[in-house]
């Protein structure tokens, strides 16, 4: 028996629409995504980046999908009243859904939705968020208690929660959600996008930058903000004894860009700018070591992305995914978030030998393989399948 499912989240996003899109072969389900934030995301000012990011990957084919309109005067994914839509619960309704499945809270008309058909019908919800940087301390702890009675009533009205990985967990059962409402749908990206080779380009984008393929090339791609701690990982590497071997790649753009060019002025440090989805692959591809050094990151979906492609992962312990993705001394390491000696030894260790590399990158692409979307876009169609009928 075929089943309604709505989908109301901000703008489309690479990570999602595959999954929509699975969701929308299944025989099983109807599916209507509603986006809120309205039309305007093709061309989307990114703070983080610095510019304009127009993604060049389809991200509207194989769904049905509704573009509501927003009323709010400053549309956007960052506050509460970027997202308003007077109309979200008439074409809901309208729709007719036997399951809502919500991404993310913390906009006006998302709270609205769940609090309206909460008891009506199921209310399903998707976040990332973790307790890794909770704050500690008397002032830490007064603001926790608070946000602990707020994000607990939040949660009174979610039936179920698909959960991301190991923290994502943490986390829900901390602000009141029991076990029997938290179905694992692990975050994951397009690995076959991916884990596609490209050996060649790699090789041209490290001649373009004068490295050797004898050298070993640590990677770090990603917004240029002090959240991601990009200093921290140039410090490290300046301070490695590579013996002129090892090459660091920072690619991407931001506030921290002018004065990280400035401190790493090396024959052996370069610097990219963002690059978009369809270059991604090539650019993991090029490098031996992918590090994630952030200071705050609820997953880090980088991680992923250069594990398809078969990279050896240095990442903090602040991030997200690395509980459950990063091995240590199987395909990577995890380092103390902004502890230097921390982090430099971890690379230390992992640049005395490229075979070592090799073999943590193949470990990499065996752990990876199952965080993919067909699981996703699977475990959500059970979960609707098993709901009693309406």
């Amino acid at each position: 028996m075929m089943k309604r499912l709505a989908i109301v989240t901000t703008h489309p996003i690479q990570y999602y629409a595959p999954i929509f899109r699975l969701l929308a072969e299944n025989k099983n389900v109807q599916l209507k995504v509603f986006y809120t934030w309205g039309e305007s995301f093709q061309k989307t000012n990114d703070p983080g980046f610095g510019k304009i990011i127009e993604w060049d990957i389809p991200l509207l084919e194989g769904y049905w999908y509704e573009f509501l309109i927003n009323t709010s005067k400053k549309p956007g994914s960052k506050h509460y009243s970027g997202i308003i839509n007077p109309e979200i619960i008439l074409r809901l309704n309208e729709f007719n859904p036997d399951s809502i499945l919500i991404f993310g809270w913390a906009y006006q008309s998302h709270l609205r939705v769940m609090r309206h058909f909460k008891g009506k019908i199921p209310v399903w919800f998707r976040g990332d968020s973790t307790l890794l940087n909770e704050n500690i301390g008397i002032k830490g702890l007064f603001k926790s208690t608070l946000k602990k009675i707020f994000l607990k009533w939040i949660y009174i009205h979610v039936d179920k929660a698909f959960y991301v990985g190991q923290n994502n967990k943490f986390y829900f059962k901390a602000y009141g959600l029991k076990t029997n409402q938290l179905i694992f749908a692990p975050h994951a990206i397009d690995n076959e996008r991916f884990s596609k080779k490209y050996n060649q380009e790699g090789l041209k984008l490290r001649a373009g930058l004068s490295i050797p393929e004898s050298s070993i090339v640590i990677l770090f791609a990603g917004k240029l903000e002090s959240n991601k701690n990009p200093f921290l990982l140039l410090s490290a590497f300046k301070n490695l004894n590579y013996n002129q071997s090892c090459h660091l790649i920072i690619a991407g753009n931001g506030d921290l860009e002018e004065a990280l060019k400035l401190e790493g002025q090396s024959d052996n440090i370069h610097f990219l700018n963002f690059q978009n989805q369809s270059y991604m692959p090539v650019l993991y591809q090029s490098c031996d070591i992918f590090c994630l050094p952030s200071q705050s990151e609820s997953w880090g979906l980088a991680i992923n992305e250069a594990m398809a492609c078969g990279k050896a992962i240095v990442a903090s312990d602040k991030v997200g995914s690395a509980i459950d993705l990063v091995k240590p001394g199987e395909n990577g390491y995890i380092f103390k978030s902004g502890n230097l000696k921390d982090l430099q030894e971890k690379l230390e260790h992992l640049i005395t030998s490229k075979s070592l590399l090799h073999e943590y990158g193949l470990r990499s692409s065996e752990i990876i393989s199952d965080w993919n979307f067909y699981r996703i876009a699977s475990v959500i169609e059970q979960t609707l399948k098993n709901e009693p009928a309406r």
